[in-house]
């Protein structure tokens, strides 16, 4: 049974208003979702007061995969399996709104590195991603500025190693999805973050060129020697535009942005994918404040999640293999 046809994954949710553009094979949306429009393999929705880029990271997980199978579970959920070459495999578990709550890598040898554990948390529940938002009291930053942002142009490896291993910057009492996590600033700005300004994006381009690869040396070696003393670290890669075109076109731009980084640091310095996420956040974000043309909001974002999307204690249900 293929998308579209009732398959796990397929489109699902959002109301069929006038004008509803068509989904792009396997993107879930919340239930109370609109669709505003699509573009590729990508699609834009409107929840509230929140527009946002969906898109199924499958396609990026999967690439020169073995086997993807997806089959569906219990309350809406559904689960993907992302089988490698050396024989590992990545399963992902979605909730009914397309939220990734669980991913766990299983090793040939069947030990298992838990990636995001939201699902079986004492403190999970299913909600709409935007909700905290409006609930957590103003962030107090204790740490100084440089330390809480900071930019590869001037910062020693020293120092983006320290932002990438860094702890948040107040207590975590429960544990989010990726979506709320992805959805919400207040939770993204518990952790510091590196701005890679070493990179520029040409003006309506999400291409890295040849030349600039090597200026992401530092973050890609860094999350590499990270990565290999603890396989389970997570890092949110988001990408930003600067306010010139359309709010729609700027959020898939800063997505593919987010993406091309991902893969060049898959690519150049052997990153597993699974341990990377992506979002594109289009000129919401911007670092100067113009509405013109500006290389500094073409720009992209590395904060470690670990701690918003795993529970201290690793409690989780043992994967089985899938038939």
């Amino acid at each position: 049974m293929g998308p579209g046809q009732g398959a796990p994954g397929a489109a699902q949710g959002g109301g069929q208003g006038p004008g509803r553009a068509e989904l792009p094979q396997n993107v879930r949306i919340p239930p109370q979702a609109n669709v505003v429009s699509r573009q590729g393999d990508r699609v834009i929705v409107e929840q509230g007061d929140r527009v946002m880029v969906r898109k199924n990271d499958i396609a990026r997980l999967g690439f020169r995969a073995r086997n993807i199978i997806e089959r569906p579970r219990d309350n809406g959920m559904y689960e993907v399996t992302v089988v490698l070459a050396d024989g590992s495999q990545v399963v992902t578990i979605y909730n009914s709104w397309g939220d990734i709550v669980y991913r766990v890598r299983i090793l040939p040898n069947r030990r298992e590195v838990v990636l995001v554990n939201a699902l079986y948390a004492p403190t999970y529940v299913e909600r709409d991603p935007g909700y905290y938002d409006a609930t957590l009291p103003p962030l107090v930053v204790p740490i100084p500025q440089d330390q809480y942002i900071v930019e590869t142009d001037w910062a020693s490896p020293a120092d983006i190693r320290a932002a990438l291993i860094a702890p948040p910057v107040e207590p975590i009492n429960q544990v989010y999805s990726v979506d709320e996590v992805r959805e919400n600033v207040r939770l993204r700005d518990m952790v510091p973050r590196v701005d890679i300004d070493t990179i520029t994006f040409e003006f309506g381009s999400a291409d890295i060129g040849p030349s600039q690869i090597a200026n992401l040396g530092a973050i890609g070696m860094a999350i590499q020697d990270i990565i290999r003393q603890n396989p389970s670290e997570v890092y949110l890669i988001e990408g930003h535009t600067d306010a010139v075109g359309s709010d729609e076109d700027n959020l898939v731009l800063s997505d593919r942005r987010a993406e091309s980084v991902a893969l060049a640091l898959s690519s150049n310095w052997q990153i597993p994918a699974e341990n990377l996420v992506t979002q594109g956040y289009g000129e919401q974000y911007l670092k100067v404040q113009t509405d013109g043309p500006e290389e500094q909001n073409r720009r992209v974002t590395v904060r470690r999640i670990t701690p918003l999307v795993q529970s201290d204690q690793q409690g989780q249900q043992p994967m089985q293999q899938p038939q």
